[in-house]
């Protein structure tokens, strides 16, 4: 994979995901009769009540200028509330927020984003960035339009996706085509994709921050790029230097969890796809002691151990075994490992991985392997998840019991 010149960041294949007007999309999950209306959510906003702020506004309620931050009394004067009008033309369907109820949604679609890829990042309930590891830039296409596939097939809301070499030219990707967008751009498009975009577009310029680029004679992302580096930072501070990089595509940041993780894993794709039993069973073995080699670095205990199975072309199956408590027992790992791959025998792959999840760090007391030898097979709880979504994954079926 090619670097962009003068960026020494480490070479990735990131994905954004950013799901669309999500809390309206929510809303119309459990009322469909709300498809293509003018919705908007509130935050502290009650029926019949004029406080609180918007929350969420889908696409019809913005074509009345209605937007995110606005308070709902200036919302309802440019888009009165139906169920009080005389006239049900040039109106919206307001709705208070029910964050209990739109984290249930979030968790359906972010289980999707734990079977996609080794690394993803959280970063808001309908937004997150994904590691894609070693995946080649021709199949980057395919797997976006399979995860938002898979994204809407286990949750029911549509989102954008933008993949790119790094996290800021992914999100700006995934915002380039909304709503329901998918942007591939490879390494060495990054600055023709960035170069005519509007200052406006870019992340952290407000409407003040945009109309001063502009007064510098700064319209696009190509003419910051383009700009010197020391006068920006005279007239933003180092804010100026972080749009110079932005608008560069240069960003050396790599995608890590936040916080303490849910899961550790670890993958690795065979040179060719093999259906080699014992190639597969020794990658299965690394793989398992690498995993679980850093979850005891990291005082981590797992109650649930899987693997993951990439057939071609890319084809992803995922297998998962809980146990009756937390345990940190590297042997097990490989064991249980091991006899998941078994469904596999014959199958060819072209990658594995292996993952501990249901994470502890609290409770370092163990009890000891005979405890969880009632464990076989999966669980009855994982049995009634995989009954109840029965939805692909990217590329393939996948057991979301492990992704809870």
């Amino acid at each position: 994979m090619a670097r962009l010149p003068g960026v020494d960041s480490p070479e990735q294949v990131v994905c954004h995901v950013d799901m669309d007007c999500f809390y309206a999309a929510c809303e119309r999950l459990r009322e469909p009769e709300l498809e293509g209306e003018p919705v908007v959510v509130g935050m502290g906003y009650e029926d019949g009540e004029n406080h609180g702020a918007v929350a969420t506004a889908s696409y019809e309620a913005r074509e009345y200028g209605v937007e995110s931050a606005m308070a709902i009394s200036e919302a309802l004067e440019r888009l009165p509330r139906r169920a009080t009008a005389d006239d049900p033309e040039d109106t919206g369907i307001y709705r208070p927020v029910d964050m209990e109820y739109y984290e249930s949604v979030s968790r359906d679609a972010k289980a999707v984003l734990d079977a996609a890829a080794e690394t993803v990042r959280n970063v808001s309930i309908d937004e997150a960035y994904l590691d894609l590891g070693d995946i080649a830039w021709d199949d980057a296409e395919a797997f976006g339009r399979r995860l938002k596939d898979d994204i809407e097939d286990a949750a029911g809301v549509v989102a954008s996706v933008g993949i790119a070499p790094n996290m800021t030219t992914a999100k700006l990707a995934s915002d380039a085509d909304k709503p329901d967008g998918l942007v591939v751009v490879e390494p060495d498009e990054v600055r023709g994709f960035l170069a005519p975009m509007d200052v406006a577009d870019l992340h952290g310029v407000g409407p003040v921050t945009a109309g001063d680029l502009r007064e510098m004679g700064l319209e696009t992302a190509g003419d910051v790029a383009d700009a010197d580096v020391a006068e920006l930072v005279d007239a933003f501070g180092e804010r100026g230097r972080d749009l110079h990089a932005q608008a560069r595509g240069e960003d050396d940041r790599v995608v890590e969890p936040r916080g303490r993780p849910k899961s550790l894993s670890s993958e690795s794709a065979f040179v060719e796809a093999t259906d080699d039993p014992e190639a597969k069973r020794e990658k299965v073995r690394v793989l398992a002691a690498e995993v679980a080699e850093r979850a005891t670095a990291k005082d981590a205990l797992y109650k649930t151990i899987g693997i993951k199975a990439v057939q071609p072309p890319y084809d992803v199956n995922t297998r998962a075994k809980s146990l009756s408590g937390p345990v940190d027992d590297p042997d097990l790992v490989e064991r249980v490992a091991l006899e998941l791959l078994s469904e596999f025998e014959g199958d060819r792959v072209r990658k594995l991985g292996v993952r501990v999840s249901n994470l502890s760090f609290d409770d370092r007391q163990q009890a000891s392997l005979d405890a969880w030898e009632g464990a076989d097979g999966v669980d009855a709880g994982s049995r009634d998840v995989r009954e109840r979504h029965r939805q692909r994954s990217p590329t393939g079926q996948v057991d979301l019991s492990e992704f809870e």
